[in-house]
C-alpha cells in the first residue's frame, strides 16, 4: 500500500492529511486557538467526588472541570501521592476496590493525565495512569511491566527487545517498546529512554513548586506527535510546503531516525498542494451531510450530541431484478465508504448505521464480515455489534478527540445547528398572535415591524398580502422595516417612533 502524509502550513493553521494509494483517510487540523490537550499531564484539585456515578470532576483550570471515574483511578494512585507527599506513606489497594471506596476527598491535590479532549459542554477525561511518550517507548511511572507492541511479530525480535528494555529500566518504572523500534539498535532505545528520565524528573521538581490547578507537562502538538507516531517505516513520502517546517521534522528526524529523512519532501510548486493531491476535494465531498457513491446510492450522516446516525440509500442506483443483489452491491460500496469516513471524519462514541434490508442470510453475513475487514486499518478502538434483523449494525468507536466537522466548522445562528429554520408561513402567523395579544393589552395602532429582506418580501407580496389582512383585520398600521442581520425566522415590534422594543412584552 502507497501511504502518504501531505502537511499545508498557513497562517491561521496547519492541516495534516494521510492518503493510502492516493485516497484521503484521515485529517487534522491544527490552530493556535484550539491546541491539543490529550497526553497532557495536570496537577489538579478535586472539585467533587459524585459516588453515584462512581467519578470524581477535576479542576484543571479549564472552563469544564475534567472526569475522572473511579475505573480510571491506577494502582500506583499511592505511589504517587507519597512522591508529590500528598499523602503520609504508600497504601496498596486492589483497583476493584476504587469502585467502592475510592481514595478521593474534595479539595485534594491529584496528579492526572488527559486521555480524550473536550467535546461540546463535557470536560476533558482523566486518568492517574500516567504516561510519557517518546520516539520509541512509553515510559509507565511506578510500574514493574516491561511490554512491546502487539505489531512486533517476530518473537526473537520481540524477545531482543524486551531483554534490552529490562536492561535499561530503572527499578520503580515500566515501559512499552512501540513498533518503530523494530529492529533498532540499543542506543537509540537507551537515548529515548533517557530523554524520558529527564522529563518525569523536571515534572516532579516542577509540581512540588505548584500549586494546584496547574499544566506540569505539555505533550508535543498535533503536527510533531503526527511525525512522532505516524511517520512509521509503511510511510513512503511525507511532504510539506513549509521550507520551516520541513528544517524542523529533518533536524527531529537526524537525531531519532535518519533513515528516515530521504522520505521528507519540500513541496515547491505554484499550485497548492491540497489541489495537487486532489485533497481540497476530497475534504468538501466526504464532510457533506450527503455523501454520493459511484453507484448512485449515497449516505447521509447526522450528529447529536449521544450518537451519530448513518443511513444507506439506493438514490439513482439501477441494478438487476434481484433486490437482495441490488441491495448487496450498494451495502457493500458503503460499508468501504463508511468505514474510511469514520476515519476520516473522527468519529466516535455510539454509531448506528442503517444498511438497505436484505433477505437473505448469506448476503447478510457477507456485509458483516466485509465490513468487519475494512475497519481493521482503523487505529482507534472499535466493538462493532451483529447486523440486526432490521439490516442495522450498532458499534463504538473511540472518541479521542472532537468531531472533525465541528473543529471545522460552527453551528448556523439561524437554525442553532439543526439544518431547519421555520417556514415563512409559520413565522407570519407568530406574528399575527404577537399582535392579537397586543391589541388586546388595547396598545397603540401604529407598530413597526422589523424582519429580513427575505421575510418582509413574503409579507408583502400581492394586494392581498399578509401583511395587509393583518392590518385590517387587528385595525392596526405596521410599517416594514428590512434588517440584513435578523434571522430569516425571526422578528422585532417596535413603537410607532421606532424608540421602544415592544416584542418581548408580548411573547408567551
Amino acid at each position: 500500500m502507497d501511504k502518504k502524509i501531505i502537511i499545508n502550513v498557513s497562517i491561521g493553521e496547519t492541516r495534516i492529511a494521510i492518503l493510502e494509494n492516493s485516497t484521503l483517510v484521515e485529517l487534522f487540523y491544527e490552530r493556535p486557538e484550539n491546541e491539543r490537550m490529550l497526553g497532557n499531564i495536570h496537577f489538579g484539585r478535586v472539585a467533587k467526588v459524585v459516588k453515584g456515578m462512581q467519578a470524581a470532576f477535576i479542576d484543571i483550570g479549564q472552563k469544564q472541570d475534567a472526569f475522572l471515574h473511579f475505573s480510571d483511578i491506577g494502582d500506583n494512585f499511592a505511589q504517587f501521592n507519597a512522591l508529590l507527599d500528598l499523602t503520609e506513606e504508600p497504601n496498596r489497594r486492589r483497583r476493584g476496590h476504587f469502585l467502592n471506596d475510592p481514595p478521593l476527598r474534595q479539595g485534594q491535590p491529584i496528579l492526572v493525565q488527559v486521555t480524550k479532549e473536550p467535546i461540546a459542554n463535557k470536560g476533558a477525561r482523566v486518568t492517574t495512569n500516567l504516561t510519557l511518550p517518546g520516539r520509541y517507548l512509553v515510559l509507565l511511572p511506578f510500574t514493574s511491566m516491561i511490554g512491546v507492541s502487539r505489531k512486533i511479530t517476530n518473537r526473537r525480535e520481540r524477545r531482543r527487545l524486551k531483554d534490552v528494555g529490562s536492561k535499561m529500566t530503572q527499578k520503580g518504572f515500566g515501559l512499552v517498546i512501540r513498533t518503530i523500534s523494530e529492529h533498532k539498535e540499543e542506543n537509540d532505545l537507551l537515548s529515548d529512554y533517557d530523554a524520558l528520565m529527564k522529563s518525569w524528573h523536571l515534572m516532579v521538581k516542577q509540581i512540588k513548586k505548584e500549586q494546584p490547578p496547574s499544566l506540569v507537562f505539555k505533550d508535543v502538538g498535533m503536527l510533531s506527535s503526527v511525525v512522532r507516531d505516524l511517520f512509521t517505516a509503511d510511510i513512503t513520502r511525507m511532504v510539506v510546503d513549509s521550507s520551516k517546517m520541513h528544517r524542523q521534522i529533518v533536524r527531529y528526524l537526524k537525531d531519532v531516525s535518519p533513515a528516515m529523512v530521504d522520505r521528507v519532501e519540500l513541496y515547491r510548486k505554484k499550485v497548492p498542494i491540497f489541489d495537487e493531491y486532489n485533497i481540497e476535494n476530497e475534504i468538501s465531498k466526504s464532510l457533506a451531510r450527503k455523501v454520493w457513491l459511484k453507484s448512485g446510492g449515497y449516505i447521509f450522516f447526522d450528529h447529536t450530541e449521544a450518537l451519530t446516525a448513518i443511513d444507506i440509500n439506493s438514490g439513482r442506483f439501477m441494478g438487476k431484478r434481484d433486490h437482495d443483489a441490488n441491495s448487496l452491491k450498494i451495502n457493500l460500496e458503503a460499508a468501504k465508504e463508511i468505514a474510511r469516513l469514520l476515519r476520516l471524519r473522527d468519529i466516535g462514541g455510539i454509531i448506528i448505521i442503517d444498511f438497505i434490508d436484505m433477505v437473505e442470510e448469506k448476503n447478510r453475513k457477507k456485509l458483516q464480515q466485509e465490513f468487519e475487514r475494512e475497519l481493521l486499518n482503523d487505529r482507534a478502538q472499535y466493538s462493532v455489534a451483529p447486523l440486526s434483523p432490521f439490516g442495522i449494525i450498532e458499534m463504538t468507536r473511540e472518541r479521542v478527540r472532537p468531531n472533525l466537522l465541528f473543529t471545522i466548522s460552527e453551528a448556523c445562528p439561524a437554525c442553532m445547528g439543526t439544518g431547519r429554520i421555520i417556514s415563512n408561513s409559520t413565522v407570519a402567523a407568530r406574528i399575527e398572535r404577537w399582535i392579537k395579544r397586543y391589541r388586546s393589552e388595547k396598545g397603540d395602532r401604529a407598530l413597526q415591524l422589523v424582519v429580513h429582506p427575505e421575510l418582509a418580501k413574503f409579507l408583502n407580496t400581492g394586494f392581498n398580502s399578509r401583511l395587509r389582512k393583518i392590518s385590517w383585520k387587528y385595525w392596526t398600521r405596521i410599517k416594514v422595516v428590512t434588517d440584513e442581520a435578523m434571522s430569516m425566522d425571526d422578528f422585532r415590534f417596535l413603537d410607532r417612533d421606532g424608540q421602544e422594543d415592544l416584542t418581548m412584552q408580548f411573547m408567551p
